[in-house]
């Protein structure tokens, strides 16, 4: 599965990322975002894309990648429909990435970090699996049902929200709190499923309908 790594403009803790690169198998292609182009240096990384409006990446950053032969530039202007975050996406579904880490997108300006989440909706409708990582969160939305190893889960909170006005008939087997066949909306019972725990070997969601945010956490 080919895997693209997204280091955005974004609040990106150095330490946090350095072990998250060691305990993640190397992307195939690395996407820097304007700003993220000197976490991308910092990180010793070369990058496959370069893509943003250029508007917070220091100049003399920018001026040694220039000059670096074989990197993608996709260059725009300020004013744009698209975030830069998002330009990064479909730079990296045109690369034909099947799986998608993005490191930068919270912690900063809530209307950015909401339009971060909404944005793994574009890699959902491409059957392309993608994650929002942090230090303390791993963000990604189901439209199906997901198996979770407790030993492998990011964290100790395992977390459903709605993501669509509706999810119907979720089941979860192998959590602190179960359910079964259970419905839930935006706001109405949308917070049942919030800090959740895996409570066997294995922790299972299934439901008939719908898509969920789900957010495993760190306390």
């Amino acid at each position: 599965m080919k895997t693209g790594l997204i280091i955005t403009g974004g609040r990106i803790d150095l330490a946090f990322a350095g072990n998250f690169l060691k305990n993640t198998p190397a992307a195939d292609e690395v996407i820097s975002v304007d700003a993220g182009l000197a976490v991308t240096e910092k990180l010793g990384l070369a990058p496959t894309a370069v893509v943003g409006d250029f508007d917070t990446v220091d100049s003399a950053v920018l001026g040694r990648y220039r000059e670096t032969p074989g990197i993608l530039w996709d260059v725009h202007k300020p004013e744009k429909d698209e975030t830069d975050t998002e330009l990064a996406i479909n730079t990296a579904l045109k690369l034909g990435c099947q799986r998608i880490y993005i490191l930068g997108a919270t912690g900063g300006r809530l209307d950015h970090e909401l339009s971060n989440i909404h944005l793994l909706k574009l890699c959902l409708d491409h059957g392309v699996e993608a994650y929002i990582c942090d230090a303390n969160n791993r963000v990604c939305l189901l439209a199906e049902g997901k198996t979770f190893d407790r030993e492998k889960v990011y964290g100790k909170y395992v977390s459903f929200l709605p993501f669509s006005q509706k999810v119907r008939g979720i089941t979860l087997t192998g959590f602190k709190y179960p359910l079964h066949e259970k419905d839930i909306e935006i706001g109405v019972e949308a917070g049942l499923c919030v800090s959740n725990e895996i409570a066997e070997a294995e922790a299972r969601i299934d439901f008939r309908d719908g898509i969920l945010i789900c957010v495993e956490s760190r306390d």
